[in-house]
């Protein structure tokens, strides 16, 4: 029976080793880390969402060859709380803006911008003083320009009218 038991701590001893010579080689190689070293963690910028100014007035400009989206527009507003005496709609000299974008003019203004984009369904927001000659009553007005990203036809380029 004493033989039995030197066998079975031989047979612990050599699994002991065998289990400390892997975990080494994975601890050497890089593989377990015994001081894991604690991942910082990133604070989620809040995304701005703006408020809804209805005090203000707005401009709508239609700046694609689509008629009435300007109109359609300046119904959304109205719809949405803006006296219909503050919103103006027009079409614009250009019919080849790219992306709808909200102008605002001061900071203090941004935030009814972002509020405005979000109205509309989106849009991009920037500040600019470009359409402020426009604005004759002195009052704060935030410009909308309609792109051609809400235009439901796309205008015809030369190289897609045919050949005569």
């Amino acid at each position: 029976m004493n033989g039995w038991v030197v066998l079975l701590w031989s047979f612990v001893a050599a699994l002991v080793l065998i289990i400390a010579g892997i975990f080494g080689s994975l601890v050497v190689m890089g593989r377990i880390s015994l001081f894991p070293e604690t991942a910082p963690s990133s604070v989620p910028t809040p995304e701005e969402t703006g408020v809804v100014d209805t005090t203000i007035s707005v401009m709508i400009l239609n700046a694609t060859p689509e008629e009435g989206l300007d109109t359609q527009m300046r119904d959304l507003l109205i719809n949405n709380g803006w006296l219909a005496d503050s919103v103006y709609a027009s079409d614009s000299a250009s019919e080849d803006f790219e992306t709808t974008t909200v102008y605002y003019v001061a900071d203090e203004d941004e935030l009814a911008a972002i509020g405005l984009a979000r109205v509309i369904g989106g849009a991009e927001v920037q500040q600019s003083d470009f359409y402020a000659a426009l604005n004759d009553t002195g009052a704060k007005q935030i410009t909308v320009v309609i792109g051609l990203d809400r235009a439901t036809t796309v205008p015809e380029t030369p190289a897609d009218t045919p050949a005569s």
